[in-house]
């Protein structure tokens, strides 16, 4: 008989002299808690500091003797005792619906001479008791907000009439269980992080700690001792001087106070608006404010006090303020530097540094700006753009000869040309001409003007008129003049006649350096 001590409690501490309650309470009949009253009274057992310092079975030898001695029946043994944390592993199992009724049923099948199911029941529940040991969390004024979801009211289209459901996203203060709640149309990452401003300005500043449980929207790997956040719920945490720390998996109490927040929240905003009907999204959450003033006016039974009242004198003077600006949604994106030093985004494409080249970057793309980071450290930013496949460069980003390059125009070269003499920019202004885009004779006519470099400006001007008088203007044949002392050869007769006549290129050709602007 286990139930001794219990009898003994309440006859001796709680002072019932009934046998009729006693029995009652601990779930036997009158005459069996009569028959233990007198057998503790014959052993001098009616003290409880007497009956505390012995555990049931030696209660049960004490007072039943006889029995504890008596030999089991005849072929039978000791009743064997199941295992009970083998038990506990495979109720705790989630791929299997299993049940106490399915193990005891497998216990039975094992052991015929075991417990029957009620004690095999009770003295599960025993065993779970005494592993359940629950630390009672005090919070501290201002240190943490719980946050949750929980399906919410669905709406309905003004045209179809179609169930959209909606999810409720509930934030509650530690210290005073200040409740915030809103409705959105999903649990994805923008909706998240949109929550947690909303709650924040709610609550007119931002606690030290935030704790979520271990949605994929905030958490990107769950892990006990170090989740891994992701990185724009990162950046809001960073915005608003938070910490987030996810909640245990499969750890309820760790967000004990938002759990009952979310019961508080369907019973008394949910439950309110069952019947009524929402077409907007807009609509479900001025409903749900109103009634969020009447959820934190009233008073707690178990404090006497309000939600309101309680906040106003513990958490709020305790949050930290809010930001000048509220956080903007980032979205977070490894990207790869490809050979042109640039990134691709959304369908554009951005510059960085060039020795990037080749590296992975994270790229946080805001509705105004896009910013490039190498190991934590920005390396670009760009207006953010909506023309595809289009480029945004920056100049100090590339290399120096590709600057160079860029830096030459049509007007330049050939002003460059004149400085030296009208027939080399009669013949810089030709080689560029005859391309079908000018970038395209923008090496040779380079090739040209540098060539001034080793012969002189004088000879470079005397081997262009030349090229032009035999109509060929090009680079390697002032090259090839250059290098043979040709340029001072005079043409004979016929070639100069002919060469004068056509009037194919000459100075008057020069079209300057405005024409290319």
């Amino acid at each position: 008989m286990h139930k001794i001590k219990d009898i003994l409690r309440l006859h001796l501490l709680g002072g019932v002299t009934s046998c009729r309650r006693i029995g009652r309470a601990v779930g036997c009949g009158k005459t069996a808690v009569a028959e233990c009253l007198r057998r503790a009274t014959a052993a001098g057992l009616m003290t409880w500091e007497t009956v505390a310092a012995l555990d049931e079975d030696a209660l049960e030898q004490r007072l039943y003797p006889a029995a504890a001695a008596k030999p089991v029946a005849s072929g039978s043994t000791t009743r064997p005792l199941p295992d009970w944390t083998r038990i506990r592993e495979e109720l705790a199992r989630r791929d299997h619906k299993v049940t106490l009724m399915l193990l005891w049923t497998e216990y039975k099948a094992e052991h015929p001479d075991g417990y029957q199911y009620s004690q095999f029941a009770e003295r599960y529940r025993r065993f779970e008791k005494q592993l359940s040991v629950v630390l009672r969390q005090q919070h501290r004024p201002g240190e943490k907000v719980f946050v949750d979801f929980c399906d919410g009211i669905a709406l309905t289209h003004p045209v179809t009439g179609e169930k959209i459901p909606t999810q409720l996203f509930v934030g509650a203060l530690g210290a005073s269980s200040y409740t915030f709640a809103t409705a959105t149309l999903s649990q994805e990452l923008p909706a998240w992080l949109d929550c947690h401003v909303r709650m924040y300005e709610f609550f007119q500043g931002a606690s030290a700690l935030t704790i979520p449980d271990n949605l994929r929207a905030g958490v990107s790997k769950a892990d006990r001792y170090e989740a891994e956040l992701n990185p724009s719920y990162r950046d809001l945490a960073e915005h608003y001087g938070t910490c987030v720390i996810p909640a245990r998996v499969r750890k309820p109490r760790d967000k004990g106070k938002v759990e009952a927040a979310v019961l508080v929240a369907q019973r008394w905003l949910l439950a309110v608006l069952r019947h009524r009907t929402f077409y907007h999204l807009a609509e479900l959450n001025g409903a749900l404010s109103e009634l969020l003033v009447t959820l934190n006016d009233r008073v707690m039974r178990h404090v006497k006090e309000s939600r309101r009242s309680l906040y106003e004198r513990l958490d709020r003077p305790a949050l930290k303020p809010l930001p000048a600006t509220p956080y903007e949604y980032a979205q977070w994106k490894q990207v790869k530097v490809n050979i042109d030093y640039h990134v691709s985004f959304d369908e554009h494409f951005y510059s960085v540094p060039y020795p990037l080249i080749g590296e992975t970057l994270w790229c946080r793309a805001s509705q105004r700006t896009v910013e490039l980071l190498h190991k934590g450290q920005r390396v670009a930013s760009h207006p953010r753009s909506v023309v595809k496949y289009a480029y945004s460069t920056i100049p100090e980003h590339r290399p120096a000869s590709h600057r160079a390059h860029l830096e030459w125009t049509p007007s330049r070269l050939i002003h460059w040309g004149q400085t030296i003499g009208p027939h080399t920019a009669a013949l810089v202004e030709h080689v560029i001409r005859s391309k079908p885009h000018p970038e395209q004779g923008y090496r040779s006519a380079l090739g040209i003007l540098r060539l001034a470099n080793k012969h002189g400006e004088a000879r470079l001007e005397r081997a262009c008129d030349k090229a032009i008088q035999i109509n060929s203007p090009c680079y390697k044949t002032v090259k090839t003049m250059l290098a043979q002392r040709m340029e001072a050869v005079p043409l004979r007769g016929g070639n100069a006649d002919a060469a004068a006549d056509s009037g194919h290129l000459g100075a008057g050709n020069v079209r300057g350096s405005g024409y290319y602007h």
